[in-house]
């Protein structure tokens, strides 16, 4: 496998005069594991239907590596992919599954063997050689739709919602798959297409957050979490507390209370929006108090979430099980560090669309 990377250059994609991706730039590095997060209709998946060939682009390029592939057929882009549905064969082996596309490439006899031992040695599914989809599990199936994209060593693996279709924990142990595959193949760049943000978050080296068939914002999962740029990028990567603020010329007033956060760059009289991850609020005595009444409770496990109604505005904190809880209707106050608070442009975030 090479080192190829993924470049949009101004992809704009539309049907029947509707444009489904606008303009896309973007570029996925030699290697790199890139999501594209973002809502249902937001333009990921045609973004990688691009890249494959399964779209025309009415306007821009697409380019692997130095190779502009925006006119070529699928079969010429030298292209894993895999989908969510798997899209095996269910009268085949898993090994033939595997070997298909090296035979529609011709590969003679022997490398084919030798290439599917490999790809099922990769994906952990060696001894299943001779099996049917059928008797397989989910989990066990995604692997060898994995598989037969690898078998055909591709500079670029496309990954379209592959783990959808899983229950939790078995998702949760294909991520830590997918991170070793990519951990042994090195120079494979990999397009991953999820509306999951744990597992964006989790696989990613970048994170490319799409609305609307408009690129929001790209950074690493931890440029994004920690620093979103906009209301929207905060609000689906990870959740978090988007409060309606004025700046004033100290820190900025939410609801009536005084909020202590840096505002180097905004205007006083301004309209923002303070954005706080719920695990870094309190409750208790602190800092940027806020005192509401307790409107939801929900046990997590290691954690409880308060939904805390704060002068009409819905404010969450998960904190560490509490071995004697509020009880709903009762007051709470909340606390934050200034430090944890993060000041954005005045903005629609996902949950109000």
């Amino acid at each position: 496998m090479g080192t190829t990377g993924i470049r949009f250059d101004g992809v704009t994609v539309a049907y029947d005069g509707n444009v489904v991706l606008d303009a896309l730039d973007l570029t996925v590095a030699p290697g790199e594991v890139m999501a594209l997060l973002g809502p249902s209709g937001s333009g990921k998946t045609t973004a990688l239907r691009a890249v494959a060939g399964f779209v025309r682009p009415a306007a821009g390029r697409v380019l692997l590596g130095d190779r502009d592939v925006t006119g070529l057929p699928p079969h010429r882009r030298g292209i894993g992919m895999v989908v969510q549905q798997y899209a095996l064969f269910p009268h085949m082996r898993v090994e033939d599954n595997v070997g298909f596309g090296l035979r529609a490439r011709k590969v003679p006899r022997a490398g084919i063997r030798a290439r599917v031992a490999e790809a099922l040695e990769l994906t952990g599914m060696a001894g299943h050689a001779r099996r049917h989809p059928r008797e397989l599990s989910g989990g066990q199936q995604q692997r060898v739709a994995i598989a037969r994209a690898l078998a055909i060593r591709p500079d670029v693996l496309l990954l379209d919602e592959p783990l959808s279709a899983l229950d939790a924990q078995l998702r949760s142990g294909m991520l830590a798959e997918l991170a070793r595959l990519h951990r042994e193949l090195p120079g494979m760049s990999i397009l991953y297409v999820t509306h999951d943000q744990v597992e964006a978050l989790t696989l990613a080296d970048r994170i490319a957050v799409l609305d609307r068939a408009r690129l929001r914002a790209c950074g690493t999962p931890r440029e994004l979490y920690r620093a979103p740029t906009d209301a929207f990028t905060a609000s689906f990567v990870g959740g978090a507390n988007l409060l309606p603020v004025t700046v004033g010329t100290g820190g900025v007033d939410f609801a009536g209370t005084e909020v202590d956060v840096d505002t180097a760059g905004a205007a006083a009289g301004a309209r923002a929006t303070l954005c706080v991850r719920p695990h870094l609020v309190g409750i208790g005595a602190g800092p940027n108090r806020l005192t509401g009444t307790l409107a939801e409770l929900q046990w997590r496990g290691a954690t409880h979430r308060l939904y805390v109604d704060v002068s009409g505005h819905r404010v969450m904190a998960d904190v560490r099980e509490l071995r004697e809880p509020p009880v709903l209707g009762a007051d709470v106050t909340l606390h934050f560090a200034a430090e944890d608070a993060v000041l954005l442009p005045a903005g629609v975030s996902a949950d109000d669309q």
